[in-house]
């Protein structure tokens, strides 16, 4: 129903920075637009599911990178069973969180799973974990995304290398990018961001079906084992008879774990789903695994046979180097190499977008659960979670500098966050059931899931712990802490605040005497509009008080007092010799309260500016002066506030 006063209410001219706000992200939307703002199961699957499938282009590599130095040309050969144990685990952990995105329709995933079966302290392991493994896929993505494209500059410019130096700045402007299409909301960034996942899923499809052709047809080529700048080949056999095997396949596995990142996105951002949500989150989440599994498979297949070797600087990719392979020469192949490394540059870039739907729904419920600062909690402009957007920018873009956008040494920091969810989520559920005492194939599946994930966790945080890992390692707990700490804040605080004293008796606060002072610093409209607020207030005695730290400044400000018609309120003139102005009005306030029996109302003239200009001009001294006095019980700081531009405008509108 419309407001009868509306038209009666003066215009509102919106500030300088709420006007850039509409240019940039578009008009606001209501918060009952937000029904509206939901992903069929297509556009789903582009977007929340670009992170996990796009992990394709990188996770055989990361094995390799560990095998090829240890075992030498055998490492294609240990490829395959390598790849094998992940799919096994993408199995579990698929059948797991099936469960949970069908039991828990809200979003949140394994921390909402951890919460409701283990308490809201231990599911803090699992939001650290997923808010680690947010910010780490910005930044794994991305690089991985520009990787893609230097790949591309390589292999058809003849070993071209001018763009390498600009890899920082390319893949920092794209997680500004993302950033931006994520801020104008939901369905904008899934418009822009669903494409290129199927995009690569035909790019992949594409390289499977032609690499299948030309082995049958006689064979696939094989990389130059020995080009300049490949991950040196260790000798075969050297090492295998002295434990050295065990150790480099548990690292290559703890690496491949990478490949299932993302896997959790659909469990985090189930809400975003059409109803009913749960079914269409278990739907999409199995397409997804399946893409994901023959992808993996994929990829690891053309290794195996055309012996793909990474290269020391990442460039060319082990996927730009089998296109390349598969494709061959002349403009047919570099046509097909092109549109593989341009689709994987693309899902590689919008695979970082999934942090950016699901960082800010986790940030918000572990802030509703006040864990994290509340603020985390409001939509913005545009409906989304704008502050937990901007959050996860900031840290991965000091992520990506700290690295130098290093992929293999951002996979160091990956798994261990991702891992460590997927363990939460799997050990939740099988929680769950044991109490619901459905102890059947459900509860082992979830059991066997979790066992495996934390594994995974105690070997990638062994085997890579020099590489990076450690930082991870010391996070978590200092994170964990953290959370604990901002929450029993919130709850001391709650406590202080909630304590209410009985409203009648003796309790009850008995003033004899209501004092209102107007704090005057020069005599002006914004002071007479404060004088005639505290008139309004029906007090037993009204005061004008100026602070004098200048003393001709004060001498004339009592002359013209003196001639300030319609009104006997006295100017007191109080000394402030030190020029502290705080400390001079709460020792005031605290003389004129000290019988416990007077009640005092500070009111603070508020001059406001609407110009950005007056933020450099004016300064403002309420705020402080209120925290100042907070702690004195019997007084009252009041803002009265007066618009000057609003004042001038009137003014040059009388003049003629």
């Amino acid at each position: 129903m419309a407001d009868p006063d509306a038209t009666l209410s003066p215009p509102i001219r919106d500030r300088l920075a709420y006007r850039v706000k509409c240019r940039l992200l578009g008009p606001p939307l209501v918060t009952e637009q937000l029904s509206q703002e939901k992903l069929s199961n297509p556009m789903a699957l582009g977007v929340l599911a670009s992170d996990c499938i796009s992990s394709t282009a990188y996770g055989s590599e990361e094995m390799l990178r560990i095998l090829v130095p240890v075992a030498g040309v055998a490492a294609f050969t240990l490829l395959m069973p390598v790849t094998g144990a992940i799919l096994l685990v993408l199995l579990l952990l698929t059948l797991s969180y099936r469960d949970v995105v069908s039991v828990y329709t809200r979003a949140g995933g394994s921390y909402v799973v951890a919460r409701e079966n283990f308490g809201p302290r231990v599911a803090q392991i699992a939001a650290v974990a997923l808010l680690v493994d947010y910010i780490v896929t910005v930044a794994v993505q991305t690089a991985a995304g520009t990787d893609a494209l230097i790949s591309l500059a390589h292999l058809t410019g003849e070993g071209y290398t001018g763009i390498d130096h600009l890899k920082l700045p390319i893949t920092a402007a794209m997680v500004v990018l993302l950033m931006y299409g994520n801020l104008r909301g939901i369905r904008e960034a899934g418009r822009a961001f669903a494409a290129p996942a199927y995009l690569f899923m035909l790019a992949i499809a594409l390289l499977l079906v032609v690499g299948l052709l030309r082995a049958l047809d006689g064979g696939l080529p094989h990389t130059d084992l020995h080009a300049p700048g490949v991950v040196p080949l260790g000798r075969e056999g050297s090492g295998w008879l002295y434990g050295a095997s065990l150790f480099m396949v548990l690292r290559a596995f703890a690496n491949g774990g990478s490949s299932l990142t993302g896997l959790e996105a659909i469990s985090n951002g189930v809400s975003a789903f059409r109803p009913p949500q749960g079914v269409n989150a278990r739907r999409t989440l199995t397409v997804m695994s399946c893409v994901l599994g023959v992808m993996v498979l994929g990829v690891s297949t053309l290794a195996h046979y055309t012996h793909a070797v990474p290269y020391v600087d990442g460039n060319p990719t082990v996927i730009a180097q089998e296109a390349h392979l598969v494709f061959g020469d002349g403009w047919a192949g570099t046509a097909g190499l092109v549109f593989v490394q341009l689709a994987t540059a693309l899902i590689l870039y919008t695979g970082a977008n999934t942090p950016f739907t699901g960082f800010p729904f986790l940030a918000s419920f572990v802030a509703e659960d006040r864990f994290l600062p509340r603020k985390l909690t409001r939509r913005g402009h545009r409906l989304a979670f704008s502050s937990g957007i901007i959050s996860l920018t900031v840290v991965a873009l000091a992520l990506l500098l700290v690295t130098g956008a290093n992929v293999d040494k951002l996979v160091a920091l990956y798994a261990i966050g991702v891992f460590t969810g997927f363990t939460m989520a799997a050990a939740g559920m099988t929680a769950h059931y044991w109490r619901r005492r459905e102890r059947g194939w459900r509860t082992g599946v979830n059991l066997v899931a979790a066992v495996v994930s934390a594994l995974v966790v105690v070997i990638f945080a062994i085997t890579k712990f020099t590489e990076g890992a450690w930082l991870v390692v010391v996070v978590f707990p200092i994170g964990v802490w953290a959370l604990i700490r901002i929450n029993r804040e919130y709850r001391e605080e709650a406590a202080a605040l909630e304590t209410m004293p009985p409203l009648s008796g003796a309790a009850e606060p008995r003033w004899r005497r209501h004092l209102v002072y107007v704090l005057v610093d020069v005599l002006d409209l914004a002071a007479v509009k404060a004088l005639r607020y505290a008139h309004e207030l029906r007090p037993d005695e009204v005061r004008a008080v100026h602070f004098v730290i200048d003393e001709a400044r004060a001498r004339r400000l009592a002359a013209r007092w003196e001639e300030l018609p319609g009104t006997d309120v006295p100017l007191e003139l109080v000394d402030c010799p030190d020029r502290r102005l705080r400390h001079a009005v709460a020792a005031l306030a605290a003389r004129d309260t000290a019988d416990g029996t007077t009640a005092l109302t500070l009111l603070v003239p508020r001059r406001t500016y609407a110009r950005p200009l007056a933020a450099l001009l004016h300064t403002d001294s309420g705020d402080e002066l209120a925290k100042t006095l907070q702690h004195l019980p019997n007084v009252a700081v009041t803002v009265v506030p007066f618009d000057v531009t609003a004042a001038m405008a009137r003014m040059r509108s009388r003049t003629p």
